[in-house]
């Protein structure tokens, strides 16, 4: 985080109370959200160009070590719903230091692992701590921050949501390139608790908590739906490779019919409003367009994540410091871009943001398809860069629209909604494009055909699915609009 992104939240906040001791709190209860969130966020990626040194360290094949990625993702959304019923009944400071000390712990557990078991659990515990975080941060934000400022303080937000994960890999193929894998858990750890203290000796409460009952049944069925459908889209690659276990039919038909029961049981318990996650905030159909474009979005950025290292390490034959070299230009452009769409989401809404934004997502995911062993690195670049432009471009209209097109009642439920469909998108766009890689690069393989030539093949099948999936936001993103600064005065206000 920059100070010059904390420093913009100032007058953002300072606009709703009238008292200036409480702007101050409100202000540094915020710069410390986003500076923690920054840092757990990190670890989203920081893997991504780790999974060929870990497969060659510790012997697992690239599906195995992809679930490096897709545990944290797949574990943030199994969490994320419940921190809506956390955020209810627990104040804002006890929580920020249960999510911190649950990340800190997961870290170090990753720092001393001796194999791949024991470091997905490592980093399954990391991403409980940081599921915590981002909802906190969210329902935070559109309590404190009033409806005129709230695109310039998301545009700060997005630097946590776009360039943290973005840059992991930069970070982690420097990490790989002068020190043991395990060095990027232990470089983090004092970082982690470094934050921890400072929430401890600076956090303020904000939140008047409430007595709210949890519904464990919603928790078992939210687990088995996002389990489920995650693991059997990566049990895919698994079987193509040939690797012997669980069909993965089973679990991705467990997956689906638990997310059915799980739906029904929310809609069934919201009239008494005893619902995990009360789906009411779909009936703000500016809400709904604005969680499918979120979804996209994340499935087309941690499908690139994952696969352009692979592709680079593997066809381009880069080391990881060069891979993280390569990706730095784009997320740093990422972080730049953020503040400034902001204030021009304030200034012009949403059409002319996400329908040009979703237009270039699309367009590069397109470009990848195409790409092979002679592709130049600088075309890899410029893509990556534009790709990381388009993105930016969506990310901080989507937050805003989205929440803001709710009541303040549904604030918490809604931001662990848009939580939860990131993550799951994020995970299954990892699982869903290794999959396919996987399929159609085993198959060639078996027909005689040349390795590297073989994998380039299966990563553009990867890319190809994100391109086809990507022509559903540019529609969307016509639809989506600017909600009125009163979701309360204007009943249904995204419709």
């Amino acid at each position: 985080m920059t100070s010059e992104a904390i420093d913009d939240i100032s007058p953002a906040v300072t606009a709703a109370p009238a008292d200036a001791s409480t702007a101050a709190r409100n202000r540094l209860v915020i710069a410390l959200l986003l500076v923690s969130t920054f840092v757990v966020f990190l670890n989203e990626t920081i893997m991504s160009v780790a999974i060929q040194p870990l497969m060659t360290d510790l012997g697992v094949t690239a599906t195995a070590a992809q679930w490096l990625t897709t545990a944290f993702l797949l574990t943030m959304a199994v969490v994320i719903p419940i921190t809506g019923y956390l955020l209810q009944r627990i104040n804002t400071r006890p929580i920020f230091m249960l999510a911190m000390s649950i990340f800190s712990v997961g870290t170090l557990i990753c720092a001393v692992s001796p194999g791949l078991e024991l470091l997905v659990f490592g980093r399954v515990i990391q991403a409980t701590g940081t599921a915590i975080m981002m909802p906190l941060l969210m329902t935070t934000v559109m309590t404190l921050v009033p409806p005129e400022a709230r695109g310039k303080t998301m545009g700060n937000i997005s630097i946590v949501m776009s360039v943290a994960p973005a840059i992991g890999p930069t970070i982690g193929g420097f990490i790989l390139t002068h020190f043991d894998w395990r060095w990027m858990f232990i470089l983090v750890l004092p970082i982690a608790i470094g934050a921890l203290a400072l929430g401890a000796a600076k956090m303020k409460n904000i939140s008047e908590p409430r007595s709210t009952p949890l519904d464990i049944l919603s928790v078992i069925l939210s687990a088995l739906a996002f389990g489920g459908i995650v693991y059997g889209l990566s049990g895919f690659g698994e079987a193509a490779a040939g690797e012997h276990g669980l069909s993965p039919w089973i679990p991705l038909g467990i997956g689906l019919v638990t997310m059915v029961l799980f739906v029904f049981r929310q809609l069934t318990l919201q009239k008494e409003d005893r619902a995990l996650l009360d789906l009411r905030t779909f009936a703000h159909t500016n809400y709904t367009l604005s969680v499918m474009m979120m979804g996209i979005a994340m499935m087309a950025l941690f499908g690139v994540i994952i696969l352009l290292p692979l592709f680079l390490q593997n066809v381009i034959k880069l080391d990881p410091l060069q891979i993280g070299m390569m990706l730095l230009p784009g997320s740093l452009t990422m972080g730049l871009l953020g503040p400034i769409v902001g204030r021009l989401y304030d200034k012009w809404g949403t059409t002319r943001l996400l329908v040009p934004g979703s237009i270039l997502v699309s367009a590069v995911l397109w470009g990848l398809t195409l790409v092979d062993q002679n592709t130049s690195v600088w075309v890899i670049l410029a893509g990556h860069v534009t790709l990381c432009i388009g993105l930016a471009i969506m990310f901080t209209p989507l937050f805003t629209a989205s929440l803001s097109s709710l009541p303040m009642s549904l604030y918490s439920h809604g931001s662990a909604i848009l939580g939860s469909v990131q993550q799951v998108a994020g995970a299954a766009g990892v699982a869903l494009f290794i999959a396919l890689m996987t399929i159609q690069s085993t198959t060639l393989m078996a027909n005689g055909v040349d390795q590297v030539e073989a994998l380039a093949a299966g990563i553009r099948t990867g890319f190809l699915c994100g391109a086809i999936i990507s022509l559903f936001a540019i529609a969307a993103a016509f639809f989506v609009k600017k909600p009125p600064a009163n979701p309360e005065m204007a009943g249904m206000g995204g419709h």
